[in-house]
């Protein structure tokens, strides 16, 4: 009998992988063998409940009925669940019919499916609807998954005599060796169709490209994935279809480099706008036209933060932050006129004395930007 892996965990069937990791949280809390020493199984059984749930293809076996850690229908008992596949060595040499997996069924689960989308960070932050095109299994719209033509069932093959599986002798050193392998005639389902639905030949689907919505929320970023439930290919038999999962891929922007929430760029400051103070506009991604205050004496390097003018956090929405490097522009041809200023300013400034500090050499090649996209991207 299956494991009611849902009741391990106090949940009913259903429940979203969020309730499931926060009931396995507090189990674990609960009965911990270092919190709770008289726990006995009780903590190794939940934990075996929230690694077979958490994983979409073993609950999707278990929302079928069955239990994914069983190991064909002896389940782990014996040699074929306990030993690592021993009960096939025996069976090999000596033979034995108990053991024999039997028929898989025409109607089986279908495939997950994946998909990459190209996002520019803009789409990133508000999140964004779009139309992609799928090429999957679908049901027959002719047989409607039963695989048969007009009225015609499927019969019971005359090889396996509907177990699916063969078995042939040979003579060895050992005396003699039995093997077991799938029916070449029905592939290891244990019937065939003598009249075959003439659209899909009796697999129940055929292939067919198909518009899928596909909405993705504010906040993703490069490599995280959208599951749609039930949107993958259709199974062989007309079976259940398995998931689609939508991953982003998040293009490179031209002004910001994002670091998880935040986003950082720089700004270009001349000398003596860094030297007095200014006000630079920079185009933010959700906020448009944004104005940077650069203090009055801001040095190279200088970091200015804009609190909140980052990205959206992916559950919460509350926003990161947005970093200002500045860069001083100096100017590289003066006029007479502006060489003169600078000469004066340098004798009204000769109080200050030039102090040489040791420093690391800076990489060579690139601007500041460059040096920020190789720091966050690792390019």
């Amino acid at each position: 009998m299956a494991r009611d892996y849902y009741g391990l965990l106090r949940l009913s069937k259903g429940a979203s992988d969020s309730e499931i990791k926060a009931a396995y949280r507090k189990l674990a809390r609960k009965l911990h063998p270092d919190v709770n020493p008289d726990a006995g199984d009780e903590f190794t059984e939940v934990k075996l409940a929230y690694e077979v749930l958490s994983d979409p293809e073993k609950r999707r076996i278990v929302d079928m009925g069955a239990d994914p850690m069983e190991a064909g229908p002896g389940g782990g008992n014996g040699f074929g669940g306990g030993f690592g596949g021993l009960g096939d060595v025996f069976e090999a040499f000596f033979g034995g019919g108990g053991g024999t997996r039997g028929p898989i069924g025409r109607v089986r689960p279908g495939s997950d499916s994946l998909l990459r989308m190209r996002m520019d960070l803009t789409e990133c932050a508000t999140g964004v609807t779009k139309q992609v095109t799928v090429d999957t299994a679908v049901l027959c719209d002719v047989c409607q998954g039963k695989g048969t033509h007009g009225d015609s069932t499927p019969a019971t093959c005359d090889t396996c005599h509907g177990q699916g599986e063969v078995q042939t002798v040979q003579r060895s050193l050992l005396g003699q060796v039995m093997t077991t392998r799938p029916c070449p005639v029905c592939a290891g389902v244990g019937e065939v169709i003598p009249d075959p639905c003439h659209r899909c030949g009796g697999d129940g689907r055929v292939r067919a490209r198909r518009e899928v919505s596909v909405k993705i929320p504010a906040g993703v970023g490069e490599g995280m994935r959208v599951r749609l439930a039930a949107q993958g290919e259709v199974g062989p038999g007309g079976g259940p279809a398995g998931d689609l999962y939508v991953e982003v891929h998040e293009q490179p922007h031209d002004v910001f480099v994002r670091d998880g929430d935040d986003l950082h760029c720089t700004v270009s400051v001349p000398m003596v706008d860094a030297a007095l103070g200014t006000t630079v506009s920079v185009d933010a991604i959700l906020d448009g036209p944004t104005d940077i205050t650069i203090a009055p004496g801001t040095q190279p390097g200088t970091v200015t933060t804009l609190r909140g003018h980052g990205m959206p956090h992916l559950r919460s929405g509350v926003r990161g932050d947005l970093h200002a490097h500045v860069e001083v522009v100096v100017p590289s041809r003066l006029d007479h006129q502006d060489t003169d200023l600078l000469r004066k300013l340098k004798e009204n400034r000769s109080r200050d004395v030039a102090e040489v500090k040791s420093t690391h050499a800076a990489p060579s090649g690139g601007g500041l930007f460059s040096r920020l996209r190789e720091t966050f991207t690792g390019r």
